[in-house]
């Protein structure tokens, strides 16, 4: 089940859900000495296709600098569709106890097939190039110290990863999975609402000239809930997906460890 991340910074936005957080592998939380936790959550960077679907067999993790040294420490063997994970939403890939030290990589196992893109209705299967022999790899440098928790937020951007091939009325599409590794610990959030939610916005934060973190507004209560953003100062653009209103961009928000900045209600006009 996807798990909101809104509750771990006591904030709560009308109608968004909380949902109850499926762990693929119990522990003990770090009580045995010499040993820490590890949590591993993929969430999404939205795109306009109704659904990304990808098959994770397993979730590993190398002590090493070279390719020796890989542990799995998850094997979900499921298809998710990460389209879902949005707005604060989650999966929890891994929870297990591990020893203390430094993990320079981690990196997921995908299957051969089973991988799909759904565009206009219509289904589409992608390939993956080498993506079940050697897995996509993110240099994390994850330090898992005796007693603590550390979270690892995985960005999925479906945007960058489903790459069109070839040309109607047969394309192709290949995954080829972009992802921003982050310490939960490190980053905090941006969130608010959006009025009227029939604006259907896309909410974007930059910071100089890149965007470094995209969601949609709940098109139900307009509410919506950028994560995982380092510390620092960004520009919040709105942009709506639906005609007859005006996009908005809010200057210089700050982001704060582990602190969510609420916006507030942000209306955006009608051009009528």
């Amino acid at each position: 089940m996807k798990t909101n991340i809104k509750s771990l910074f006591n904030l709560t936005f009308a109608g968004l859900i909380a949902l109850g957080m499926f762990v693929f592998i119990g522990c003990d939380k770090g009580n045995t000495p010499g040993m820490g936790n590890l949590e591993v959550r993929l969430h999404d960077a939205p795109v306009d296709y109704e659904e990304v679907n990808v098959f994770i067999e397993r979730v590993e993790v190398n002590n090493t600098t070279g390719d020796q040294g890989w542990r799995v420490i998850s094997e979900p063997n499921r298809l998710y569709n990460i389209l879902e994970l949005v707005n604060g939403e989650f999966e929890v890939l891994a929870d297990v106890s591990l020893e203390e030290g430094t993990y320079p990589q981690i990196r997921l196992i995908l299957s051969t097939d089973g991988h799909s893109v759904v565009i206009d209705g219509e289904e589409h299967s992608m390939f993956v190039p080498s993506g079940a022999q050697t897995g996509i790899k993110l240099n994390v440098n994850i330090n898992i110290v005796e007693g603590e928790d550390y979270t690892l937020l995985l960005d999925f951007d479906a945007q960058r990863s489903v790459v069109k091939t070839g040309n109607a009325p047969s394309p192709g599409y290949i995954l080829q999975p972009v992802i921003r590794a982050s310490n939960l610990a490190e980053t905090g959030n941006i969130g608010g609402v959006i009025e009227p939610f029939q604006a259907r916005a896309v909410i974007y934060a930059i910071a100089g000239s890149d965007t470094l973190s995209t969601t949609y507004a709940d098109e139900e209560n307009g509410s919506f809930l950028l994560v995982g953003l380092n510390v620092g100062t960004y520009s919040v653009s709105a942009v709506p997906r639906t005609e007859g209103f005006s996009g908005t961009i809010i200057p210089d928000v700050s982001v704060i460890k582990g602190e969510t900045s609420d916006l507030g209600i942000i209306v955006l006009d009608s051009d009528e």
